[in-house]
Order: C-alpha cells, then structure tokens, then sequence
C-alpha cells in the first residue's frame, strides 16, 4: 500500500512572504516607519507585524490576527459571588475643617536647665 501524499495548504501565501520581505528590508535600510506616529522601525517583529498587515489589506493569503487576552479573565469564586451582590450604601457624612496646631512656643528647644 502506498502512502497518499497530504496536501499542502500554506498558512501565509506568496504575495504575504514578498511584503514581509521588502519591510524587512525597509527596515534594514533605515526606511521603514511606523503607520501613526511615524517613528523609524528598528525591531524585527515589528516590521513582520507591518509587512503582514499590508498583506491583509491588498487580500493576501494571511491568518486573522489573534485577539487579546483578557486581563481580568482570572477570578476567584468568592470575587465572582462577592460581584454578584450589590454593595450597601454608606451614608455620606461631611467632615469638620482640620484645625490649625498652636506654633511652638520659641525658648530652650527641649534642653533642661542646668
């Protein structure tokens, strides 16, 4: 029995392989710069991250981004329980002004008299 050969499916096609190459290259140049701010590319990922993101947007063969995780993902049961009901409400209750000490009265510093 002979093996069936599998077909190969790419993740990442042709036309997305030459626009990450030419921003790395960019990049190595000195010429590559950040959409927003403008700023010169120095880091490898980062010109990756721009020449797939061009690629997306002329229609390449490119996977979908990743979304972000969720901070607050990690919560204990007794948080969860404690969100659930609601908070009692504190009665608000205005505080005197702060009053002003009296100044130091001037003379020996703490020193006993001899």
């Amino acid at each position: 029995m002979a093996a069936k050969k599998k077909s190969s499916s790419r993740k990442y096609g042709k036309a997305a392989s030459d626009k990450v190459g030419k921003a790395m290259h960019e990049r190595k140049e000195g010429t590559l710069r950040s959409g927003r701010s403008g700023k010169k590319v120095t880091n490898k990922k980062q010109a990756v991250a721009i020449g797939l993101s061009e690629a997306r947007r002329e229609g390449a063969k490119v996977p979908k981004k990743k979304a972000a995780k969720k901070p607050a993902a990690k919560k204990t049961a007794a948080k969860r329980s404690a969100s659930k009901r609601p908070a009692a409400k504190k009665s608000a209750t205005k505080k005197a002004p702060a009053k002003k000490k009296a100044p130091a009265k001037r003379g020996n510093h703490g020193k006993k008299a001899a």
